[in-house]
């Protein structure tokens, strides 16, 4: 007699499942690693940046200096020919 109209199946029960995560503690020795991590990275950075500027600075200078010998040469070059030029002169008045 199961099956007859006024009577139904019975119901199983409904159960409710609770899940509990604990989180480790925010921060922590990860925090201190990644800052640890940054701060040598940055001054990696700075250290590599200013032996570039080093290095720019001592091809300017280098550069400066190329370009005075070359005036100095110039100018003792002008002093000969003008020298030479006052030999030819003076014998030509002659």
């Amino acid at each position: 007699m199961a099956n007859e109209p006024g009577e139904r199946a019975p119901e199983a029960p409904t159960t409710t499942t609770t899940i509990i995560r604990e989180r480790g503690s925010s921060g922590g020795a990860t925090g201190i690693v990644m800052a640890l991590i940054l701060l040598v990275v940055v001054a990696g950075g700075i250290y590599l940046f200013s032996k570039g500027t080093q290095s720019e600075t001592a091809k300017d200078e280098a550069i400066t200096e190329a370009a005075n010998n070359v005036g100095a040469a110039a100018d003792k070059v002008g002093d000969a020919a003008q020298d030479a030029a006052n030999g030819v002169h003076k014998d030509s008045a002659e």
